[in-house]
């Protein structure tokens, strides 16, 4: 039994071992022949040798990572229902039930996310949510 485990393993390891080598090799030639320079304009955001015109922002609003957080989510959820679509007839109703069960619980997060204010990105919107974040610290 021990003998068919490792005969069946030994060319992981050659895999494994020549992966780890050739990503070594990879990372030693980067750094011999790789180019060094200190430029002043090196560090600077957006080097493409360009001048930013005006001052660049400094960070990002939440509501950018949100957004981008939520069009992932979504476009996770699409290719899983296209995915679902392609192959309906031959899943019958178990694929029904189950692509309907999980559009069920994309619903109720997204109205979750509704509810504490997730998609609220108007005018006011983080006063509104400073209001009710300091309604809930009240409560009991």
């Amino acid at each position: 039994m021990l003998a068919a485990a490792t005969t069946s393993l030994w060319p992981v390891a050659v895999y494994a071992l020549a992966v780890f080598a050739l990503t070594g090799v990879i990372l030693l030639l980067a750094h011999v022949l790789g180019e060094r320079h200190g430029d002043l304009g090196t560090g600077d955001r957006y080097e493409s040798g360009i001048e930013p015109a005006s001052p660049l922002p400094q960070r990002l609003s939440i509501e950018f990572y949100q957004l981008a957080i939520f069009f992932v989510v979504f476009d996770i959820e699409t290719v899983f229902i296209v995915a679902w679509a392609i192959a309906a007839r031959r899943l019958g109703w178990a694929g029904y039930l189950e692509v309907l069960f999980f559009v069920v619980l994309l619903l109720a997060g997204l109205l979750y996310l509704w509810r504490e204010g997730a998609l609220d990105w108007g005018p006011g919107s983080h006063a509104r949510r400073a209001q009710r974040d300091a309604g809930r610290e009240r409560r009991p």
